[in-house]
């Protein structure tokens, strides 16, 4: 039985695909600052803190695209 993809799953999928790029990017970036000692330790929080709420919206979205299923 194939299952039918409606638009709001969509447009889930093409955030999630975003923010998964966001969130490797932003990964890329912090490696950099640390490998080069160019860390401002401020502008190296806020990565991670973004970085960390990426993970929360790429979560979420997951948890609505996945049925639930009870084990």
């Amino acid at each position: 039985m194939s299952r039918v993809v409606g638009p709001d799953e969509v447009a889930a999928r093409a955030k999630l695909t975003q923010l998964m790029q966001e969130h490797r990017d932003l990964d890329a970036a912090i490696e950099a600052m640390v490998q080069t000692g160019s860390a401002d330790l401020l502008a190296l929080s806020r990565l991670k803190k973004r970085k960390l709420q990426l993970k929360d919206e790429i979560t979420e979205i997951n948890n609505g695209l996945l049925p639930d299923i009870i084990a």
